[in-house]
């Protein structure tokens, strides 16, 4: 993927959740954008570093199970180590577990995803701001399920509901201190994720629903995040984006 609009040589970025899918190719297209990038994954190795360094940008695998606390506050700390600076911040990292029933979500299910959905997107913030300057990009991704719901995921949704006012909030709190922060809510994407939370029969029509009448590939959302990241987006603070589809939403 080439990003030719953008320009993000010299910035490094930090983004969670690179494992596979959105994560993975919100990574590649800020390395395509010139930025060096710190890939995030719970295990070693990570599955994107070997693509980002054959962008010719300067990458390191990060490790970690976000929805500990302690591993969290690492994080930020082994990317400084690592990189020297940050002045991109992207919230990517989340979990979803499908429930038919409410009644059958668990307090552990509900606590592991706000933990790592919510949390770990507080604790990551509150140690980048320290090494972040004037000028710096914290990006969240939330999800249309924020703005729609879910009956079949309605903690995952709770939890990105909560971005979207972590978002907006923060937003207001940094501004005067020149650093911008807004997300992206995209609409059904093809991960791995969903192949392994879905039965066949709903992977078949995954996406199908939407005006477009497929799922996005994740290529095609993470310009987005690339955008929000330039001094092109200057106008842009507390803002959600919208890759859908062609979904309405009242924002």
């Amino acid at each position: 993927m080439a990003i030719d609009l953008f320009d993000l040589s010299g910035k490094v970025a930090l983004v969670t959740g690179t494992s596979r899918g959105l994560g993975a190719g919100m990574a590649r297209a800020l390395a395509a954008a010139g930025a060096d990038v710190a890939v995030h994954d719970r295990e070693r190795p990570c599955a994107t570093e070997e693509g980002l360094r054959a962008a010719g940008v300067r990458t390191a695998c990060l490790a970690g199970d976000l929805s500990d606390r302690a591993a969290a506050d690492r994080l930020v700390a082994d990317a400084l180590d690592t990189m020297g600076r940050l002045d991109i911040l992207v919230n990517n990292a989340a979990m979803q577990v499908k429930q038919d029933r409410f009644e059958d979500i668990t307090a552990d299910q509900l606590e592991r995803t706000f933990r790592t959905n919510v949390y770990s997107m507080f604790y990551l913030t509150r140690h980048a701001l320290g090494q972040m300057q004037r000028g710096a990009r914290i990006i969240n991704t939330a999800s249309v399920t924020a703005y729609r719901g879910s009956p079949h995921l309605i903690d995952y949704a709770s939890t990105k509901g909560a971005i979207v006012a972590f978002t907006r909030s923060l937003a207001l709190s940094l501004v005067e201190r020149g650093i911008r922060v807004n997300a992206v809510a995209p609409g059904p994407v093809w991960t791995p994720l969903i192949a392994s939370s879905f039965s066949p029969e709903e992977v078949a029509k995954f996406g199908s629903d939407v005006p477009l009448g497929r799922p996005a590939e994740p290529d095609e959302i993470a310009p987005c995040f690339v955008f929000l990241a330039a001094e092109d987006s200057a106008f842009f603070v507390g803002q959600v984006l919208h890759p859908n589809g062609g979904e309405i939403i009242n924002t």
